[in-house]
């Protein structure tokens, strides 16, 4: 066993051993659950989640450690930047030990959002096979400080596990048994795409300005893009030219 397959194996062992929820779920979704819960406890932070991503643009939040976060996660997608985001395009961990100035003038929207939830660091690894990305792993502390090197080091392995996670879900509906709770969390990420496109239609703007108005008007509202997405789909929700 090479030492990558090594780390792997420990961090599996860390998960195998997390006491089961009620909500887990079962499939990739359940394991990843299981593997946020795991990170949150070996890495002292408040919150763990996972969330796919494709270049396409869809995008998901797949699992986190505990149901608050994710509304956390899904603030990300809702304003458009983040760490998590930064992270999934340099194909590169992004460490925010503190929320302060210098991430405020980073990240505008993202870090008062988050403050406001009582969070303090942010700390962003991607997961990807080679150069292909796959989605991020994102931790959340309430304190600010650096994750330790030993932290740093196991952060690197949980990602690595959250892979093999999702490529085994990827065979798993490959082979035609389901990799269960994945598929509905890049779903609602097609409904955006035809949100964004009906509103584009209704206001005569461009498809970034048509997501733009999707993401100020969730945001105003409090809810999740992808709910304000599948309104305007379902048509209980149209945007009108004179709307602000």
């Amino acid at each position: 066993m090479n030492d990558r397959s090594s780390r792997v194996h420990r961090v599996a062992g860390l998960v195998a051993r997390e006491p089961a929820r009620t909500d887990d779920g079962v499939g990739v979704v359940g394991e990843l659950r299981r593997l946020c819960s795991a990170a949150e406890r070996s890495l002292i932070a408040s919150g763990v989640g996972v969330s796919v991503m494709a270049e396409n643009g869809m995008r998901g939040v797949a699992a986190v450690s505990a149901p608050a976060y994710e509304a956390i996660e899904e603030l990300q997608f809702t304003l458009g930047e983040g760490p998590c985001l930064d992270a999934y395009a340099t194909r590169q961990p992004v460490l925010v030990p503190e929320l302060a100035e210098a991430a405020m003038r980073r990240w505008p929207g993202y870090v008062p959002a988050v403050r406001g939830r009582g969070l303090q660091a942010v700390f962003a690894f991607p997961l990807q096979v080679g150069s292909v990305p796959l989605g991020v792993i994102d931790v959340f502390r309430v304190r600010p400080g650096a994750l330790s090197a030993t932290q740093f080091r196991l952060a690197l392995d949980f990602a690595d596990a959250a892979v093999t996670t999702l490529l085994d879900g990827q065979e798993q509906a490959t082979s035609g048994t389901g990799a269960a709770g994945l598929d509905d969390a890049m779903g609602h990420r097609a409904e955006l795409f035809q949100a964004q496109g009906m509103v584009a239609v209704q206001l005569g703007v461009p498809l970034a300005d048509a997501l733009a108005r999707l993401r100020a008007h969730a945001f105003a509202e409090n809810r999740p893009l992808g709910e304000v997405a599948r309104d305007v789909v379902a048509r209980r929700l149209t945007f009108e030219i004179d709307q602000s």
